[in-house]
C-alpha cells in the first residue's frame, strides 16, 4: 500500500465492506464461548488459551502469552505494510466475581443467579451469564471486529493488534489456597503484554459507555486501623472496656459524611470520583463472646488525572485527622495501601478524534460524551506505559432484557444488537487509522 494516498470514499468502502462481514450468530457464539470458561482474576489461563485458539481461526497470527501456571494473555495481529501507526484493541478477560457459592455467596447474595454463573443462557437477542457484558461480551466484539477487517481485506499501512489480558479488575490476591500470585489484578495482564514487546502508537480499549472517554479517574486503597481492648463480655463491666468494632462505626459513618465533601471538590466534566468502605475486619465469627484489640476498614478512594496519589494521601490524611480530633476517645492509624493515578489522554490526539469520529458516524449526530464517570479500567495502565488510548463500549441493557438492570445484571447480560453497535465502532476507528501513514497521525 505504500505510495498510495486513498480517499475517503474508498476508506469508506472498506469500512462498510468489513462491517458486511459482522455476523450476530458470531457474536454468539464468540460471548458464549467466553461465558462457558470461568476466568476468575488470576486463573484466566484456560480462556486465553481458548481466545488465541479462535484468533487463529479467524485469520489473526494469535498466540497464548503465560505469566504464570494459571493466568496468561491472547494477543493477535494483523500485519500492514510498516508505513502506518500499529493500534491495539483491547479488553480484559476476567471476571469480578468468580461464580462459585464458595467464594462469592453470601458476599454477592443468598444464592447465585443464573446470570451470576459460567455458564451462558441465550435468551432472544440477550447472552446471559458470569461476565457477559463486562467484560467477554467486550472482548468478543473486539475479536469479531478484528475477523471482519481480515475477510474484508483492508489493505493495512499500520498493524492491528488485539489485546484480551488477564488481571482487568480492581482486585488483589483471592483468599482460597490455590490463588497464589500476588499481584494478579490492577492491569497486570496488559502491563505484562506492553513490556512483552506489544507496544502500539495507539491503543481503543472496550469497556462500558456508549461514549468515547478520553480520561478516567484512578484509586487509591487505604487501611484503616482502629483499636481497642481485647476484652470478654463477661468482664466489659469489670474492667477497662474499648471495642474497637464499636469505634470503626464512628470512622465509618464520619467517612461516608466526608465522601460526598471530596466528591464534590474533584468533580470535572467527565468524572467524578467517589469513594467507598469495601470491606471491615475485626474478631472472631466463631465466637462474639469477645472483642478484639483490632478492626480494620478497607476504603476505595477514587482521583481525578490531574490529582497524584501523594496529593490525595495527604487529603486522606487530613479527613483521618479532623476525625480524630472530634472524637478523642478514637485510637486509630492508616496507611495507603494501593495506587494507580487516573490518566488523560489529550482529546485532539488522533485516537480520540478517530473514535468520535466512528461514533458520530454510526450515530449520525454530534458526539456527547458521558459525564461525572467513576470507573477506572486498564486503560490507566496503557496510557500510564505512554500509549494514547481512548475508551469505547457497550450500552447499559434496557427495558426489554430478560433481568432488570441492577449492578450484576448489568455486568452479566449483554445485548447482541449492542454488541453489533461497538463491533461497527471498533471497525472504523481500525480502519480509519491502520490505512493511514504515520505522518497522517501525528
Amino acid at each position: 500500500m505504500t505510495g498510495t494516498d486513498p480517499s475517503g470514499e474508498q476508506r469508506r468502502e472498506w469500512i462498510e465492506r468489513a462491517w458486511a462481514q459482522l455476523d450476530d450468530a458470531r457474536l454468539i457464539e464468540l460471548v458464549a464461548g467466553m461465558v462457558g470458561i470461568p476466568s476468575p482474576t488470576g486463573e484466566e489461563g484456560d480462556l486465553a488459551r481458548w481466545l488465541a485458539e479462535r484468533l487463529r481461526e479467524a485469520g489473526l497470527e494469535g498466540r497464548y502469552q503465560p505469566i504464570d501456571a494459571t493466568q496468561g494473555n491472547a494477543a493477535g495481529r494483523l500485519r500492514g505494510d510498516g508505513s502506518g501507526a500499529d493500534l491495539l484493541l483491547y479488553a480484559p478477560i476476567d471476571t469480578l466475581t468468580v461464580g462459585t457459592a464458595e467464594e462469592d455467596v453470601p458476599w454477592i447474595g443468598d444464592a447465585l443467579r443464573p446470570d451470576m454463573r459460567p455458564e451462558a443462557i441465550v435468551d432472544g437477542d440477550y447472552v446471559l451469564g458470569l461476565g457477559a457484558s463486562n467484560p467477554k461480551g467486550h472482548g468478543a466484539c473486539v475479536i469479531a471486529a478484528a475477523e471482519a477487517i481480515r475477510k474484508a481485506a483492508v489493505p493495512l499501512r499500520g498493524e492491528l493488534f488485539v489485546g484480551l489480558g488477564a488481571g482487568g479488575m480492581p482486585t488483589n490476591k483471592r483468599t482460597v489456597p490455590r490463588a497464589q500470585r500476588y499481584n494478579a489484578g490492577q492491569g497486570n495482564g496488559v502491563s505484562f503484554l506492553l513490556e512483552q514487546g506489544l507496544h502500539p502508537h495507539f491503543a481503543l480499549i472496550a469497556k462500558p459507555g456508549w461514549a468515547v472517554s478520553h480520561d478516567e479517574v484512578g484509586l487509591c486503597w487505604f487501611e484503616v486501623r482502629v483499636r481497642g481492648t481485647f476484652s470478654y463480655v463477661g468482664s466489659r463491666h469489670r474492667m477497662s472496656y474499648r471495642n474497637p468494632i464499636v469505634h470503626a462505626a464512628t470512622v465509618v459513618q464520619a467517612l461516608e459524611r466526608w465522601f460526598p465533601q471530596y466528591t464534590a471538590r474533584h468533580t470535572e466534566e467527565t468524572v467524578a470520583p467517589q469513594g467507598n468502605i469495601g470491606a471491615i475486619e475485626g474478631g472472631w465469627p466463631r465466637m462474639p463472646s469477645v472483642s478484639p484489640a483490632l478492626c480494620r476498614l478497607r476504603v476505595d478512594l477514587r482521583t481525578r488525572p490531574a490529582v497524584t496519589p501523594a496529593q490525595v494521601r495527604a487529603e486522606f490524611r487530613a479527613a483521618i485527622e479532623a476525625i480524630a480530633a472530634e472524637h478523642p476517645e478514637l485510637d486509630l492509624d492508616w496507611d495507603m495501601v494501593l495506587s494507580i493515578p487516573g490518566t488523560a489522554t489529550p482529546a485532539d490526539s488522533w485516537i480520540v478524534r478517530a473514535a468520535v469520529e466512528a461514533w458520530q458516524a454510526i450515530e449520525d449526530r454530534p458526539h456527547v460524551p458521558i459525564a461525572h464517570n467513576s470507573g477506572a479500567t486498564d486503560a490507566n495502565i496503557l496510557r500510564g506505559r505512554g500509549v494514547p488510548t481512548a475508551r469505547i463500549g457497550m450500552d447499559r441493557i434496557g427495558p426489554g432484557a430478560p433481568l432488570p438492570l441492577d449492578f450484576p445484571s448489568g455486568m452479566n447480560v449483554v445485548d447482541v444488537r449492542e454488541m453489533r453497535r461497538l463491533a461497527r465502532h471498533l471497525i472504523h476507528t481500525a480502519v480509519n487509522t491502520c490505512t493511514r501513514t504515520r505522518e497522517e497521525l501525528a
